[in-house]
């Protein structure tokens, strides 16, 4: 990423609160599949059919967003094209509304301080486990190990989203991508493995069936993205990944939780919920459709 970019990324945080592009938006810039487009002031990352852009804080009000909306809707041609707006700001609204851009998706922020005191991880249905390692009562949760795991990972991942648009589709390229990111942390990527019916086998080479990553930017513990697998789900894996996930941010000296959360899943929301996060801020998937 060119410092250039990266100075306006940062302005553009430190006026609204929140970061611009997405992670998958940059990861796919560095990759080559998505490509970086400059309009004056204003800069956009294009591509699988999707846009995100902003405008430099010190520019805004100068048409500027409209100038490369409407560039990109131009470039788009015959194909929709979807692009996001990071805060749903009143201005990005009425930016969205006057070239009939349809809202499709919200995602949610959500926030809640952190514990103050580790909790230990609440248990699952099935039987004790026992090896090394924080325990629930069906797995043990350790660290995802660099160089192992991934493939597993990709496959429980795959399978725990596979209805998601985004993160269903995440590749063991990906993957490793983001384990090339500053802020990655193996110690932070807390995976559970399951013991039942594996006994006698050692705690690592069990069936991965959850995981917990937790990205720790800025002083905010951010739930990366929380996975369980579907023939597991409703034991309360959940609950215990978020726990396990808690009680490292706790380690780490971590004051606030964050993490995202698309509007109408019901489950994960008022799982979310029921633990004390509230929203924080809203982003909003708009769809312009090519006549």
């Amino acid at each position: 990423m060119s410092p250039d970019l990266q100075g306006l990324i940062a302005r553009a945080k430190a006026v609204d609160g929140q970061p611009p592009f997405s992670d998958q938006a940059l990861v796919d810039l560095r990759a080559g599949i998505r490509t970086l487009v400059h309009l004056g002031d204003a800069s956009a990352i294009v591509g699988e059919g999707e846009a995100e852009f902003v405008v430099d804080p010190d520019a805004r009000g100068r048409g500027q967003g409209t100038a490369m909306l409407e560039r990109l809707l131009a470039d788009a041609g015959d194909d929709d094209l979807l692009v996001w707006a990071h805060g749903d700001h009143p201005a990005a609204r009425a930016l969205a509304a006057s070239h009939d851009l349809e809202p499709i998706r919200e995602l949610l922020q959500l926030r809640r301080p952190v514990p103050e005191l580790p909790s230990a991880p609440e248990p699952v249905e099935g039987p004790r486990s026992h090896g090394p390692g924080p325990s629930t009562s069906s797995g043990t949760v350790g660290p995802f190990r660099v160089g192992v795991d991934e493939d597993e990972w990709v496959a429980l991942n795959a399978r725990a989203f596979a209805h998601h648009p985004e993160q269903g589709s995440v590749t063991r390229a990906d993957l490793e991508q983001l384990e090339r990111e500053p802020w990655f942390d193996a110690d932070d990527f807390l995976v559970l493995r399951d013991v039942i019916g594996h006994r006698e086998t050692d705690p690592d080479d069990t069936p991965m069936i959850g995981y917990c990553w937790l990205k720790v930017e800025d002083g905010i513990g951010e739930f990366y993205v929380v996975g369980v697998d579907p023939a597991r789900q409703g034991g309360g894996a959940g609950r215990a990944l978020m726990s396990a996930g808690f009680a490292r941010l706790a380690a780490r000296g971590i004051h606030t939780a964050a993490l995202y959360v698309d509007a109408d899943n019901t489950a994960a929301v008022g799982l979310y919920r029921s633990l004390g996060f509230k929203t924080y801020s809203i982003d909003i998937q708009y769809r312009h459709r090519a006549r």
